[in-house]
């Protein structure tokens, strides 16, 4: 359901109602999109999720909310008055469909979750929550190589410096909202573009050099999915300087949705597990694959659900 209203003359809101399905919780996701305070591309705020999305030619700063136990409310705010476009609305919804991850049915996970010692803890506390994505690829993927082997505290400073500088903004009621950076405007920059952020001088150059690989159509969503095959689509990125297995399984994991993607050496994943186990020490890999033989076909989910417990 779309409606078109102008408030005043100087804001407009245009809304729609999003149907979600069963085992949804917005409580859940909009507290775990809470708890990553230093994030620079959305804000959760009075029971309220704001993102800036592209849609058609611009930018619009959205504002998701509950509308009773099956829909969301998804409003667009502009401070000043815009002519509306048809396709907007349905590049929105889809936009965080995606995000949300609303059209994967849940129930297979929970059963099977439901017989783990480890992943029954995590379902109990956190049921409803959704594997919160990461819809752009070049986003995931600068972001798996800006936090490699730094604290998660200064990977979101460099990524909030990167943003700030080369991303596109939008403006609603006294906020600034950004748009992760265009690959053609990062593959354009120089090294010493990027080190001058405080970025080290090797992820600067992967960075460009993955963004030159998105902006001459070498790499693309549809590339990798289209693969249909968790290990062809880790192959091509791990293929690429500056990404490898743990970096490639995240972006299938936030970005493409792929259920089996799992980056076995997550250090949060280890601590997870440290947590639940009340381990004296972090597990070793080979212990990690061994807890989850029984998470196959849901070793995304099972990986996100245990990042859960940390934050």
């Amino acid at each position: 359901m779309y409606i078109w209203k102008r408030d005043n003359m100087e804001q407009t809101a245009y809304e729609a109602l999003l149907k979600t399905p069963r085992m949804f919780s917005f409580t859940q996701i909009k507290n775990a999109l809470a708890n990553a305070s230093r994030e620079c591309l959305y804000r959760v705020a009075d029971d309220r999720i704001y993102k800036a999305i592209p849609a058609g030619q611009g930018i619009y700063v959205v504002e998701i909310s509950e509308a009773g136990p099956e829909a969301l409310k998804l409003r667009i705010l502009q401070e000043t008055a815009v002519t509306p476009q048809p396709e907007v609305m349905p590049e929105i919804i889809r936009y965080v469909t995606e995000w949300f991850d609303l059209d994967t049915d849940l129930a297979p996970f929970y059963a099977m979750a439901g017989q783990d010692t480890l992943l029954k803890q995590t379902i109990d506390t956190y049921s409803g929550l959704r594997l919160a994505g990461i819809p752009d690829l070049f986003e995931a993927l600068c972001w798996g190589i800006i936090g490699q082997q730094i604290n998660l505290s200064y990977a979101h400073t460099l990524k909030r410096r990167i943003v700030e500088r080369y991303g596109r903004s939008a403006a609603a009621e006294g906020e600034q909202y950004w748009v992760f950076p265009a690959p053609e405007t990062i593959a354009a920059l120089s090294v010493p573009g990027l080190k001058g952020l405080g970025m080290s001088e090797r992820k600067s150059e992967y960075l460009i050099d993955t963004a030159r690989m998105l902006a001459q159509g070498k790499l693309t969503r549809e590339l990798l999915q289209d693969t249909g095959d968790l290990k062809k689509a880790e192959a091509i990125l791990v293929s690429i300087r500056g990404i490898g297995p743990w970096t490639a399984n995240y972006v299938l994991m936030r970005c493409l949705k792929m259920p089996t993607a799992f980056p076995a050496d997550d250090v949060g994943l280890h601590n997870a597990i440290k947590l639940l186990t009340g381990m004296d020490r972090k597990p070793t890999r080979q212990e990690v694959l061994k807890l989850a033989e029984p998470w196959k076909g849901w070793e995304s989910y099972a990986t996100f659900y245990l990042w859960r417990t940390l934050y």
